[in-house]
């Protein structure tokens, strides 16, 4: 049974809610079920420590909400709760396996874009990326940098020295985010409602179906993923991660991304409430 959430605090102040996550604490306390521990935004991501406010008196197990860390960060984070009687419903295996894609990609190939892997800081030969895309998408491990001027895809146009120095922006980018290496990606075009994508979160939890919702502001009239699809991966190795699920122009869905679910946000517009009562029962 899961009685405790986990979140980071304020940057500005330790015994309060980081401000981006305030709603899911406010739904957290309505709901109830849980006890709330806090702990120390700045001390921890930029130094490596951790301090708690609300440390529970007891062994507690409890479920982690907020930012993305590095897998061995969240493992330092998990051995440390630990000592403290706070053991994570997600352990440090688990969410490696959901945070990095390349080890989610072997579960999910047959429903995803084809995808290549290369080494940090190394040249990608682009003649041979374009024998085998058309077009592609850049991320590291973990994310891309999308919303910025990096381009959203390449395609045949694109040089070698064009490449090189894009290479260098998204390194910029991702800064000390940078996650283990450079995945290279199909790039897909997705079905739009009232320009807007058709995309889905599903958060599994506990290998349950626990909440499905449009992640990207398309109208409730927009198809929803295939049932059987999303049905044929609730045993992933971990009891807490989402996938999300896009519609292509031609009508067939795919697996657009993957994550572990600590660290994967709510959708815009979803029921706070309602995800944490789910979370609550389905870890029962």
């Amino acid at each position: 049974m899961v009685n405790t959430i986990v979140f980071p605090s304020s940057f500005f102040d330790i015994y309060k809610v980081d401000e981006d996550l305030q709603e899911e604490y406010n739904a957290v306390m309505e709901t109830g079920l849980f006890d709330v521990v806090i702990f120390g935004y700045e001390k921890w991501f930029d130094e490596g420590k951790l301090i708690l406010t609300g440390a529970p008196s007891r062994q507690v197990t409890a479920v982690y909400r907020g930012w993305m860390m590095k897998p061995e960060q969240y493992e330092q984070f998990y051995n440390q709760l630990r000592a403290h009687g706070i053991c994570l419903v997600t352990e440090p295996e688990a969410y490696t396996a959901m945070h990095v894609f390349p080890n989610v990609y072997k579960f999910v190939a047959k429903d995803t874009a084809k995808m290549q892997i290369f080494p940090l800081h190394k040249e990608i030969n682009i003649t041979e990326v374009k024998k085998e895309f058309s077009r592609f998408m850049v991320k590291d491990y973990v994310k891309s940098v999308k919303g910025t001027e990096f381009p959203r895809y390449f395609d045949h146009f694109i040089e070698q020295d064009a490449f090189n120095q894009w290479m260098e922006v998204f390194y910029q980018y991702r800064g000390n985010l940078l996650t283990e290496g450079i995945c290279i990606k199909e790039f897909l075009d997705l079905k739009q409602y009232e320009d807007k994508t058709n995309e889905y979160r599903v958060f599994y939890i506990n290998h349950e179906i626990a909440t499905i919702s449009r992640n990207s502001g398309q109208p409730p009239t927009a198809a929803m993923p295939p049932k059987e699809l999303v049905e044929k991966y609730c045993n992933l190795p971990s009891v807490f991660y989402t996938i999300d699920f896009a519609e292509l122009d031609n009508g067939t869905w795919r697996i657009i991304e993957a994550g572990d679910g600590s660290v994967s946000g709510l959708s815009e517009g979803q029921d706070y409430g309602a995800f944490f009562r789910a979370l609550y029962q389905c870890l029962l």
